[in-house]
């Protein structure tokens, strides 16, 4: 055993990967997703803006 070969072996470098041509649906998807992601980051934006929807949490009737 000699002292160079211990530990890991690093792992090769993936080949960079060359950018898709998109087609016109590829596109739509796309389009697509970011308008869904800004529609759900508006809908957070509202929701924060207002308190919790349930008040109280277990209600307690006041009967012994």
């Amino acid at each position: 055993m000699s002292g160079r070969e211990g530990g890991k072996k690093k792992p090769l470098k993936a080949p960079k990967k060359d950018a898709k041509d998109l087609d016109d649906d590829d596109m739509a998807f796309k389009q697509k997703q970011k308008e869904q992601q800004k529609a759900l980051e508006a809908a957070k934006a509202n929701a924060s803006k207002k308190g919790p929807l349930v008040g109280g949490g277990i209600k307690k009737s006041g009967k012994k």
